[in-house]
Parts: C-alpha cells; sequence; structure tokens
C-alpha cells in the first residue's frame, strides 16, 4: 500500500491526467474490439442450455458435471454451460438443479469438434413445469441455485420472488435477504446495509456497470430511484472476488435487468395498480410493462433478443412529526427541553424506468450485449413548520417564555440514474474473453425553489413577540399553546431563502478479462487475469437567495390557506409558496452559501488482476490478487471571514493497493457445502468528508471554523467469512455464516479547535481517519416448502434469516487541550436484523405474510465527547401482506398491504425516552392487476 499526497493547481492536475486518460483507453478499446472479431477455433469443446418448461425456462445455477474428470461448470443467465478444451472420449454429463430430477447422458467427444447437449429438466409433482414460471417457492428456488453454484458467497432475489413482496423499489425487495436492512426516508426504503455497513461503504452495479450516487454528499447509491417492475436479479455478493472491484466494505448490489434470453419465445407483463394512503386519503397509480423475444438473424436461430420494459408510479402520500434534534438539557440530572419543532409533510413521488436491452449470438462461440437502464425519480415536498425555542430549558408540564417562527420548504428534486453496458464474450479454443465498455451518470437537481420562509410573531398582534408555552410527553411530544399561537394574524413575514443545486456523477468504465481452463496434475482448474480502468467525476453547484423586504401586506394571512390535517395534535393554517414568492422584492445572492459547498472531484482508478482456481475433488480452492491505484484530485471554495476573501484551492492525492483473497468451498454432496473466505477490500470517504470547501469566520474575537478533509486516507478491511450450507430441497434451505471485518482509518468528523494548528480556534469542524474499527456477526438463515406434507399442507412455506452484529470505533476530540476518546459502535448498524416469511400457493393463488425487523442503530454522533447527545434510531418491526389470484392462466389479480402495524420513525438521545424525532405514516394499500403471456 502506497499514499502520495500534494497540493497543485487546477490547470496541473488537469494536464497530469490527460496522459493516462485517452492512451489507456483507446489502446483497450481496439482489443476489446480486435478480441470480439478474432477466428473461432471449436477444439474438442462441449456445450450446451439447461432449461424447463414450455416455453423454455432458461435455468441459471445449475451444476453440469463431467463425472469422469471431475469437471463442473455452471449454467449462466441465459442457460447456457461450455467446457473448453475436453480430451475425446466417452463420458457420463449429469445437470442438477434444486427442485428438479437430475438428469444424466452418456457422450462421445470428439476431438476439434463441438458437441452441443441440451438438458430439459424435470420436477417432481410438476415444480418446474408450473412453479417455476408463478410460484412464490419457484422465486426462492431459482436465487438458491445461483447461490449454491457460485464460487463466493452471494445472496440472490430473483423477480419471481421479488413479484410475490409488496415492495416498490429496488431497496425495498432487498431489505428481505439475509444481512440486508434499509434505511427509510418518509417510510420508503431508499439506501440498503449489508452486514450492519452503512450505504456508503457499499458498492452498487447495474448489470456489472457501477454506478455513482446522485447525493451530492453521500457515495451511496439511493436506491428507492430504481423501480423494482424491470428487474430480473439481485445479487448480493457478500465475500468479493479478484476480478471484482474492491470499492464494497459490507457487500456489492448487482441490478440486473430482464434479457430475451431469460425464457424462450415471446413474453410480455403489463401491470396496472392502484394505491391508497391511510394517513392522507390519497390514491395514486402505477403502470409497468415489460416485453421480450428473440429473432433469427442471418443463419443462427433465434440469436437476436430484444428485451424493453417501461414503469411509472406516482404516489400522493405524507407524513406527520414532531422533533427536538436533541435539544435536551441533560445538566445536574435534568431532562429540559430547549427547543422544538412540528412538522407536516406533503409528499408527491413520480419514479419512472425504462429498459432496453439487446443480446445478440453472432455464433456458438460469442455472445454480445448492449444493456441500457434509465430511472427517474421526483420527489416533491411541502414542509410545514412550527419552531418554538424557550427562553429557558423547560420541563415537561411546565409553562415558560418562547419564540416561534412558522416556516415553510416547497422544492422539488429529481433524480436520474443510467447505466450502458456494452461487451460480449467470445470462446476460443482454450480461452475465453470477457469484454465491456461501461458508461454511468447520476445526478441530483432541485430548480429554484423556496427553501425557508420564515414568519416570526407580529408585534402589532402579540406585543412581547413571545407565546407563554408548555409541552407534555417526552417521546411524542405535544404542545400546551393559547388559541393564538394557531391563528395566521399572530405571524408576519419576515426572511426568505430561495435555492437551487443540481450535482452530477459520471462514471466511464473499460474492462478485458482472460479465462483459461487447464489441468493441473490431473486436478480441473482455471485461470483468470484481467485489466480495468474507470474514469469518475463528480461536482456541485449550489445557489442561495435572500429577501427580508417585501411588497403589499405580509400578514401571514395573506398566505394562509386551510388547516393542516395533522395526526400529533393542533397545528394551524397551511401557508402557499406561490403567494409568497409573488411579494419578494431585492432578492440578493448569498454568495457564501452559493459557492462554498460547490466542488469539483475526480477519481481515476485503474486496477489489474490474476486469479486461479481449482478442483482437489470435493475441495475448490480460489486465490488471487487485485492491485488498484486510484489518482484522485479535488477543486472547491475557501472563505476567510477575516479578511473578507472568497479563493479556490485545489488538492490531489493518489494511493494503490494490493488486495489478496482466498475462498475455499467443500462440498460434502450436492446439497451441503461450507465455505470460508479472506478478502481485502477498500473504499473512499464520502464526497461531503472530502470536500475541499473551508469557511473561516470570527465572532466576538473567537475564530470558528468548518471544512473537509481531502486528504482523508480510504477505508481498508481484512474480512473473514466462514459458514455451511444445506440445501434440503427445492425452495429450501438452512445456512449458517460468523464474519469478521477488521477496518482501518475509520473517518468520523470531530472539533481540532485547541490542538496543534487550531490553538487559537474556538471551534473547527472537520473530518479525520480514526483508529481502527472491528465489526463481528452472525447470519442465520432458513427456508422450507412443505410439499411433501398431505393437502392442504403441501402448499405451506416458511422461511426467515437473522443477523447478529456487534461493532466498534474509537472516535476523539480535542477538551481544553487535551485529546480524549471514546467507542461508539459503526454508524447505520443495528445488532439485529431479522425476516420472518409465512407463505401459502396453490395452483391459482398465493398469499404472504412477511414480518421485517431491525433494531436501533446509531445515526448521528452530535457531540464527540458526550455519549448522552448520540443520536439513535429506534427499532423497527413493519408487518407486509400480500395476496395473488390467477384469474387465468395469463391474468393474475394482486392486493397488498403495508405497515400493518403503522410502524413510525423514531429517533431519540441518551434513551429512548428522549426524542430527537418523531414521525407517522400510516399503512398503504395497494389493488392491481396483470397481464402476461410466457
Amino acid at each position: 500500500m502506497k499514499h502520495t499526497n500534494r497540493m497543485t493547481s487546477l490547470e496541473s492536475v488537469q494536464k497530469r491526467r490527460q496522459p493516462v486518460r485517452i492512451p489507456f483507453m483507446k489502446t483497450a478499446l481496439a482489443v476489446a474490439l480486435a478480441c470480439a472479431g478474432l477466428p473461432v477455433l471449436a477444439d474438442a469443446r462441449l456445450q450446451g442450455y439447461v432449461s424447463a418448461g414450455e416455453p423454455a425456462i432458461a435455468l441459471q445455477g445449475a451444476r453440469v458435471r463431467i463425472l469422469e474428470l471431475n469437471r463442473e461448470a455452471v449454467s449462466q443467465r441465459d442457460g447456457r454451460f461450455i467446457f473448453l478444451d475436453v480430451k475425446p472420449g466417452t463420458y457420463t454429463l449429469v445437470s442438477s438443479y434444486l427442485g428438479a430430477d437430475d438428469v444424466q447422458e452418456r457422450i462421445t467427444l470428439v476431438d476439434h469438434q463441438t458437441h452441443q447437449v441440451n438438458f430439459s429438466l424435470k420436477g417432481v409433482s410438476g415444480v418446474v413445469e408450473n412453479i417455476i414460471v408463478i410460484g412464490q417457492a419457484a422465486g426462492i428456488n431459482k436465487a438458491l441455485n445461483k447461490q449454491r453454484s457460485a464460487d463466493n458467497l452471494i445472496t440472490v432475489v430473483s423477480a419471481d420472488a421479488i413479484g410475490q413482496f409488496p415492495d416498490t423499489n429496488v431497496s425495498e425487495a432487498l431489505q428481505r435477504l439475509p444481512g440486508l436492512s434499509v434505511e427509510r426516508d418518509q417510510g420508503e426504503g431508499r439506501y440498503v446495509r449489508v452486514r450492519g455497513m452503512s450505504p456508503d461503504f457499499n458498492a452498487v452495479t447495474i448489470n456489472g456497470v457501477g454506478v455513482p450516487g446522485p447525493d451530492a454528499d453521500r457515495r451511496a447509491v439511493a436506491l428507492d430511484v430504481i423501480p423494482s417492475d424491470l428487474l430480473e436479479n439481485l445479487v448480493v455478493t457478500k465475500s468479493v472476488t479478484p476480478d471484482m472491484d474492491a470499492n464494497s466494505l459490507g457487500g456489492s448490489i448487482d441490478v440486473q435487468s430482464l434479457s430475451a434470453f431469460d425464457r424462450d419465445g415471446f413474453f410480455y407483463q403489463f401491470t396496472a395498480e392502484g394505491s391508497y394512503d391511510d394517513n392522507t386519503a390519497q390514491t395514486s397509480p402505477k403502470l409497468a410493462l415489460t416485453t421480450s423475444k428473440r429473432f433469427s438473424v442471418g443463419s443462427g436461430n433465434d440469436n437476436l433478443g430484444i428485451a424493453a420494459g417501461i414503469s411509472h408510479f406516482k404516489r400522493e402520500f405524507g407524513s406527520d412529526n414532531v422533533e427536538t434534534g436533541g435539544a435536551w438539557d441533560f445538566g445536574d440530572g435534568q431532562d429540559l427541553l430547549e427547543e422544538m419543532e412540528q412538522r407536516d409533510y406533503r409528499i408527491t413521488r413520480e419514479r419512472s424506468g425504462v429498459v432496453f436491452n439487446l443480446d445478440y449470438k453472432p455464433g456458438n462461440s460469442t455472445h454480445l450485449y448492449w444493456r441500457n437502464l434509465y430511472s427517474e425519480y421526483t420527489d416533491k415536498e411541502i414542509r410545514l413548520g412550527t419552531v418554538i425555542e424557550f427562553d429557558e430549558p423547560l420541563a415537561s408540564g411546565e409553562q415558560g417564555i418562547a419564540e416561534v417562527a412558522r416556516e415553510l420548504k416547497d422544492r422539488a428534486e429529481t433524480q436520474k440514474i443510467f447505466s450502458s453496458a456494452l461487451g460480449g464474450k467470445t470462446d476460443f479454443e482454450r480461452w475465453s474473453i470477457n469484454y465491456g465498455l461501461g458508461y454511468s451518470k447520476s445526478g441530483e437537481n432541485e430548480p429554484e425553489h423556496v427553501a425557508g420562509a420564515v414568519f416570526t410573531l407580529d408585534e402589532g398582534v402579540i406585543a412581547d413577540e413571545v407565546f407563554e408555552l408548555g409541552y407534555q410527553g417526552k417521546r411524542n411530544i405535544r404542545v400546551n399553546a393559547p388559541a393564538e399561537f394557531y391563528q395566521a394574524q399572530s405571524y408576519r413575514l419576515d426572511e426568505v431563502e430561495l435555492a437551487s443545486s443540481d450535482t452530477n456523477d459520471e462514471s466511464l468504465s473499460l474492462h478485458l478479462d482472460f479465462t483459461r481452463e487447464l489441468t493441473l496434475a490431473d486436478h480441473p482448474a482455471q485461470l483468470k487475469l484481467g485489466v480495468k480502468r474507470v474514469e469518475r467525476e463528480k461536482d456541485n453547484d449550489a445557489s442561495v437567495w435572500v429577501s427580508e423586504e417585501f411588497i403589499g401586506d405580509t400578514s401571514l394571512t395573506q398566505f394562509a390557506a386551510g388547516p393542516v390535517d395533522y395526526r400529533l395534535g393542533e397545528f394551524g393554517p397551511q401557508i402557499r409558496a406561490r403567494a409568497i414568492k409573488a411579494v419578494l422584492d431585492n432578492v440578493e445572492e448569498d454568495e457564501l452559501e452559493s459557492r462554498i459547498g460547490d466542488f469539483d472531484i475526480t477519481e481515476d482508478t485503474s486496477a489489474a488482476y490474476v486469479m486461479g482456481r481449482i478442483d482437489l475433488g470435493n475441495l475448490r480452492l480460489l486465490s488471487g490478487v487485485r492491485y488498484e491505484q486510484t489518482d484522485f484530485s479535488a477543486r472547491g471554495y475557501a472563505y476567510d471571514g477575516v479578511a473578507d476573501e472568497m479563493n479556490t484551492q485545489t488538492f490531489s492525492n493518489d494511493h494503490d493497493y494490493w488486495l489478496p483473497a482466498l475462498h475455499v468451498r467443500y462440498s460434502f454432496s450436492d446439497n451441503t457445502q461450507v465455505r470460508a473466505a479472506w478478502t481485502n477490500t477498500v473504499v473512499r470517504p464520502g464526497f461531503g468528508q472530502l470536500s475541499p470547501g473551508r469557511v473561516l469566520e470570527e465572532d466576538d474575537g473567537e475564530i470558528e471554523a468548518s471544512f473537509g478533509n481531502p486528504d482523508l486516507k480510504p477505508l481498508e478491511s481484512s474480512n473473514l467469512d466462514l459458514g455451511i450450507e444445506h440445501y434440503p430441497g427445492a425452495a429450501s434451505v438452512i445456512s449458517a455464516y460468523v464474519f469478521y471485518k477488521s477496518i482501518d482509518h475509520f473517518a468520523y468528523q470531530t472539533d481540532l479547535a485547541g490542538s496543534a494548528g487550531y490553538e487559537g480556534f474556538a471551534e473547527a469542524m472537520t473530518f479525520v481517519n480514526g483508529k481502527r474499527a472491528e465489526l463481528t456477526g452472525i447470519e442465520l438463515a432458513a427456508s422450507r416448502q412443505f410439499s411433501n406434507l398431505p393437502a392442504p399442507w403441501n402448499g405451506l412455506l416458511v422461511g426467515g434469516n437473522a443477523t447478529w452484529v456487534d461493532s466498534t470505533a474509537r472516535i476523539g476530540s480535542n477538551d481544553d487541550g487535551e485529546w480524549s476518546e471514546r467507542d461508539i459502535p459503526l454508524p447505520s448498524q443495528s445488532d439485529v436484523s431479522a425476516n420472518l416469511m409465512l407463505g401459502y400457493e396453490s395452483d391459482r393463488w398465493s398469499a404472504r405474510l412477511s414480518a421485517n425487523y431491525k433494531s436501533e442503530y446509531l445515526l448521528e454522533v452530535l457531540d464527540p465527547l458526550d455519549v448522552d447527545y448520540d443520536t439513535y434510531v429506534d427499532e423497527q418491526l413493519q408487518l407486509d401482506f400480500s395476496l395473488r389470484y390467477f384469474v387465468s392462466d395469463n391474468i393474475k389479480l394482486h392486493v397488498e398491504a403495508l405497515n400493518l402495524t403503522d410502524e413510525v420513525y423514531y429517533t431519540w438521545v441518551k434513551s429512548p425516552r428522549y426524542n430527537a424525532q418523531y414521525e407517522a405514516y400510516g399503512p398503504t394499500y395497494k389493488l392491481g392487476i396483470t397481464f402476461m403471456s410466457f
């Protein structure tokens, strides 16, 4: 590992990067195109397809073995398997797939010839022919076959399984998997955590192409942007291999969109749905269409596949909120409240997506593809707030003097993700070559909007410009106030802030992978090596304007609408944003706020790897090493309030790593195996932490500063996994894993005031690297289809998983000239996360009741030296239900209910008694119909 840091001008950064970018990309692309066009020599090759049903459904994850040679191939997504460089002779070929009978065939291979063997699997009691297409057990079965046959530890959910849950987006679908949980936004799943690791520490790809995050300050990809209707598989890798990007401490999530080679013939599926939000009594529509078909081009048979899909969902809903932000005074054993806020949200979310994929097989040895996914997510939010600041901290049940303000925020935010993957695979006599070019772009745009309209007490109506107020409770806090507190005439417009922002994150990647099947001392083996180049650029541009001068009457009565429907007590009138914009006068730009958050960051990564695999009887060993080198540069702004100067500043550094890995899989039988893995991964800190922005201000002789730290070291993790898997039958598994992660350079925010270099500062808030963090966990999963029971119990399906995680990280801060430290759990890590599912299905209907649980987790450290102000998200248990009925083979009705327990989002400080935020959403109900053809 090597780290090099340097400061330079923007011009020198650009000059330095150019010689690296262009030659590498041009040369590698030329090699990839040349590989695609080389003639193919078929020498002792065995290939074929594994499928089921009529019309055929491609089966991925089937194990195909040549018994006499102990060689194994795994069917890929299109059902295809291949053995290269097989000695001539007569062999026994066996196909094994969970939920189906093994199929065996004797074959004779002749030198310089290609032998084609296709397996059409038959199931027990019609499992494959029927359930593989429409049943919830079939969805589980598909996933388990892929997991069982993988060289490393993965968890999979297929489109069939996604369709059985009432999940709207990708993140909600992933929360059902062992070791995964979600962070919610307004009740909807948004960011995904893997094995207790923050979403910022997990990689996301779409069809194998890395996806940058649309948020300005985070690496995490907001997976609620992507509709679940356009997917074929979700694959979570928990132990990466050397041929994978190393940017995942917890895991890597691959979103795979549909392909025409996933199934035979013409396919379509159209869904129309309406949802009802209990909190706002709003009804919202959803439409989704996916289709695929194969065509014969040239001399090929069904060698061109086209798949497309479109989805649109508009949801109107809301939430009711009361929060303190942790503003409690716990001094001298007290629990007094300093300030609080009531909030009412009215939200409209539109989630749209388009998929267009092409697959082309010009011959038996080449498969080319072009896969595209575009998704757009618009979040329109009207937030009304009542802000209360007590003159003196107040106890529950007491009355005290308070300043009060009414506030409005009205904004529309659009996040976009586009991913395009162009590439293919060509099989030669002894080598296979994968080649691909990927482009992805994400962004977040907020057009000019009312970021804050503040109404303060009108001195002509409220003489002292304060109220005597009180409150009740410490969790779901209720305000005790006089009637004038809720009346519009008590308030007058004081200040309006307008804002806009635009964030873009763009990535271009190119990879070449070479694979060679060989034999070492009569043991089947594989050698794989490759290179990859990723060039990424992220920029953020924000603007802020402020007005304190207005035209006409500014009483809140001129802007008020009807009363707010607020379930947590009385609130007062609504506020109209358009009316506010109409009275603005002398709007001035806030130069500091407009520029200090702007930045332009580039990260260019070059990687190379080599890895090998060998089968020693029932033992499979995979080992290798990956080398990654990243060049980083950043440009931003620094404001010196003492000198009243705004300057541009630039940073650059580079890091490189050697990342070895070892994976072990031992099979006691086809259905029982143990796994072990030692891997090394690395993730750069978040963009907000790396931002070069810096603010230095002086107030009454005290100097305060806040700034990012572009010189933060990346987080490095050494990971151990050990577990056992047993597959007792179709849609059934019992697995247990233990895992351990040792993380160097954990990054956190702290105050450096008083330490070396900041001796004269009253405050110096920035980000620093901490010492080692550690995480240990146990992951259990089980599912069982009871098809062997007598009717009607043979339709019963039970599944569950649970993960226990314990972590620790050390943080510190300067305290009166002394550096003090303490231990915290890793942020965003629940000690327990679990899922329980009870399902039942017959030939015509299918029902599922599912519970999702996660224990409390650390959200934010407000004071590095005071544990009482650590903010935690309270435990959550959500209960969902879905019912599907097949009117015919091609028409399906479904009814779904989400959040039946009316689970709230609650955060607290010190203990669950003390509110930081309380937010209620209510349940959602859905009714829909699906037309489909297989």
